[in-house]
């Protein structure tokens, strides 16, 4: 399950002992390709990792902190703090793979 980041609020993401941050917006089409991707991976790693959508329109303040300049950008957490990120489109097997070298 992916949960959505409102009002630039990320103490959940932050509370996670590892979080996915999925940076994007409604109008970005390579956004669009990973967020199934993302769906998938969040019930792959369900119980390990808790995923996080946060819509840069939405959230100006939370992209400008993290200094996200390009979408989809998928940055990783682990005890509140950004560990690595990831821009543009990945397939599964690849982000897959970055998650598992980051846990």
């Amino acid at each position: 399950m992916v949960t959505k980041i409102v009002n630039n609020d990320m103490s959940a993401a932050a509370a996670a002992p590892v979080a996915l941050i999925d940076f994007s917006a409604v109008w970005c089409g390579p956004c669009k390709m990973v967020s199934p991707v993302i769906d998938s991976l969040s019930e792959k790693y369900a119980g390990k990792i808790e995923f996080f959508n946060a819509d840069v329109d939405e959230n100006m303040d939370l992209a400008a902190k993290y200094g996200i300049q390009n979408i989809p950008s998928l940055m990783l957490l682990k005890n509140g703090e950004a560990v690595d990120m990831k821009v543009g489109f990945m397939p599964e097997p690849i982000l897959a793979k970055w998650i598992d070298s980051q846990i």
